[in-house]
């Protein structure tokens, strides 16, 4: 793999708006999080539809709003694989793991992101370090460096 030079890196603060175009998601905020090695999404209502000879095709419900059920967003996606994933605590969990494009600012490419139930958690999604390996510094001081929604409309 080609390393970045420092001109090559995006600079990220600690946490950012991203989208995951192909599940309908226009906007979720992410924790960006270098302790952890792979990226999360909070589903619920997993549902395996279909075992396939290379993963599973799964209906999961979103919501992407933090403290809000109400703009819920439900979609079909492949898990092409399940993994032991261990939590900041030490808890361990099978989760599905899912390879779907994320858009940061105006940069968009596949990463991998366990399904799991965040509820508990500040943030809806967990951005880890495999995906910041494509070209991201992050600066801990600052938020939102890749831009803002201008409204985020919670459906009521």
């Amino acid at each position: 793999m080609k390393k970045s030079s420092p001109k090559e890196l995006t600079t990220i603060g600690w946490r950012e708006w991203i989208s995951l175009p192909e599940m309908n998601i226009d906007h979720i905020k992410a924790k960006i999080d270098t302790g952890a090695r792979t990226s999360a999404l909070h589903v619920h209502n997993i549902k395996v539809l279909e075992e396939l000879d290379d993963g599973y095709k799964l209906r999961i419900t979103i919501h992407p709003v933090q403290r809000s059920r109400v703009n819920e967003i439900t979609v079909e996606v492949l898990a092409h694989d399940m993994r032991n994933v261990k939590s900041s605590v030490g808890h361990e969990q099978h989760r599905y793991v899912i390879e779907t494009p994320v858009k940061i600012g105006d940069r968009t490419f596949p990463i991998e992101i366990t399904l799991t139930n965040r509820d508990a958690m500040g943030f809806r999604m967990l951005l880890g370090r495999s995906a910041l390996r494509q070209g991201f510094l992050v600066n801990p001081k600052k938020s939102y460096l890749s831009g803002k929604p201008e409204v985020i409309r919670r459906k009521e």
